[in-house]
């Protein structure tokens, strides 16, 4: 393992652990609200979250990779500083429009989206996204400056504001109300509600808790280098926009796919969303390798050595990522168990089905290096315009015979087209040796032992779990003999961060 290895490795780990600690902080709530709210309820929760990712990938206009590139180009911290205040004046800007337009036309959202009777649900959650946009720079200008400490300390200070505000609602201010306490503050009408309500105090206490770090509050910046720098992110506003959809929009789409009436259709989406957390692992190994992977390939590499890095972290990211499907795969009956609530757990036998597709997602993050790289962000469209397009052919074909099944296949089916085409573009524009030989026997590896462990599901639990501890054992085991990883150099590059 090369050095830029160790240290692209280590970069991942330190920011995997903050991510792996901010995110089992987070998910938390679901074990949680699977148990306070119903199958319906928590289809709400699973909705208004499918419409957060999308709009904060609108309003933050692909400058996150744009604030990476452009700050990465700069050749002193006054130019870096310049950079910050444009993307994030930018970003204000759009974001206090939105709010704006939100809160004048909430009426008519509320009544479009069918929560006539609960408007509130609408302003919140427009509120929640223009303060997470407005956060989404100032949280990039962190990763960008090697902050990880003040970075992951704000993520846990916004996580654990959020757990302690819905255990607050749900928990403790029915009783309190019930005992004649702040009465003026419980609304049993509220129901889902309350999870918005939380996540708008946190989302409030993260941004004023980055303000300091962030200089002046007045707008500026350059015109000339807003240009630049929508010229390079626009493509990646549109290619956010379909892969943002990509990702979510089957949730809205079961909506409006399913059979039945609207409370069978919420609960159908509670079942889904609530599989698709259990895919938790899978993400969180995508996310901290992003954070580390994004300003580490769009500001270090050129030519042949960008080539040459990309291949080998190609390949040990799948290696991880099998290593992932197949542990939280076969254990997957646990992770419900620990994670999902007795009523929501109807949906855990597509668990491997969603993490192939996690997977996958990862995969198309590593073949979508080179083009940010050397600035041609338009082919970024024409990948997620193509899964986009899976997606809402797939689900119309699917999801009316098979209901969330169908919507899990054709996510599945949207990530796999992404590779396919990233892979050729890749290969035309900017040829990457990718060990294809070697990536393909890990593949073939891991379905084989995926397919052993499938076949020892009619025996006793505690052989049928020793079992499957053994596959990974032996996939993982296999890995670090063929790549020859140095287990220990890895550990000190991870406790150095070099």
């Amino acid at each position: 393992m090369s050095d830029s290895m160790r240290r692209l490795a280590g970069q991942t780990v330190v920011y995997g652990i903050s991510t792996v600690l901010v995110k089992l902080l987070n998910y938390v709530l679901t074990p949680y609200l699977t148990r306070v709210l119903g199958e319906a309820e928590y289809g709400v929760v699973t909705q208004f979250y499918a419409i957060i990712p999308l709009a904060l990938v609108l309003l933050t206009m692909g400058l996150e990779s744009g604030y990476f590139r452009f700050a990465g180009k700069a050749a002193s911290e006054a130019e870096k500083k310049t950079v910050f205040d444009t993307a994030w004046t930018m970003v204000g800007s759009a974001s206090g429009l939105f709010l704006l337009l939100v809160v004048l036309f909430n009426g008519p959202i509320a009544r479009w989206m069918g929560y006539a009777d609960h408007p509130s649900y609408i302003w919140m959650t427009g509120a929640i996204i223009a303060l997470d946009a407005v956060s989404a720079v100032p949280f990039a200008r962190l990763r960008e400056q090697g902050r990880a400490g003040r970075y992951v300390l704000l993520r846990l200070v916004s996580v654990i504001v959020n757990l302690i505000a819905c255990f607050f609602f749900y928990g403790w201010l029915p009783s309190l109300a019930a005992s004649g306490v702040c009465t003026w503050a419980y609304d049993p009408q509220m129901g889902p509600g309350y999870v918005l309500v939380a996540n708008l105090i946190a989302s409030g206490v993260t941004l004023l808790l980055l303000l300091p770090s962030c200089g002046s509050l007045t707008p500026r910046g350059s015109r000339r280098l807003a240009a630049a720098m929508l010229a390079y992110s626009l493509p990646l506003l549109l290619s956010g926009i379909a892969g943002t959809a990509n990702e979510f929009i089957d949730r809205q789409m079961l909506l409006w796919l399913l059979p039945g009436d609207r409370m069978e259709t919420l609960a159908q989406l509670g079942i889904y969303g609530a599989a698709l957390k259990l895919g938790v692992v899978m993400t969180l190994f995508t996310t901290m390798y992003r954070l580390a992977a994004e300003p580490f390939f769009l500001a270090e590499f050129k030519g042949d050595d960008f080539r040459t890095t990309n291949a080998v972290a190609m390949k040990y990211f799948i290696i991880v990522s099998i290593l992932i499907v197949l542990f939280v795969a076969f254990y997957r009956d646990l992770f419900a168990y620990v994670l999902i609530g007795p009523k929501l757990r109807g949906g855990v036998w597509i668990l491997p089905l969603v993490l192939v597709s996690n997977m996958l997602s990862g995969i198309v993050l590593n073949l979508s290096f080179w083009y940010k790289q050397t600035g041609k962000t338009i082919y970024a469209i024409w990948v997620t315009g193509t899964g986009l397009l899976f997606t809402v052919v797939f689900n119309i074909l699917l999801v009316p015979a098979l209901g969330y099944v169908g919507a899990a296949v054709a996510r599945l089916l949207c990530e796999l087209s992404m590779v396919v085409l990233s892979y050729l573009l890749n290969q035309k524009y900017c040829p990457v040796p990718y060990d294809l030989r070697g990536i393909g026997g890990y593949l073939l590896l891991g379905v084989v032992l995926y397919g052993a462990g499938w076949l020892c599901e009619g025996l006793p639990d505690w052989l049928r779990y020793l079992i499957y501890l053994l596959l990974v054992v032996i996939f993982a085991g296999y890995a670090v003999r063929r790549e020859r990883i140095d287990l220990r150099g890895l550990v000190r590059s991870v406790l150095h961060r070099r």
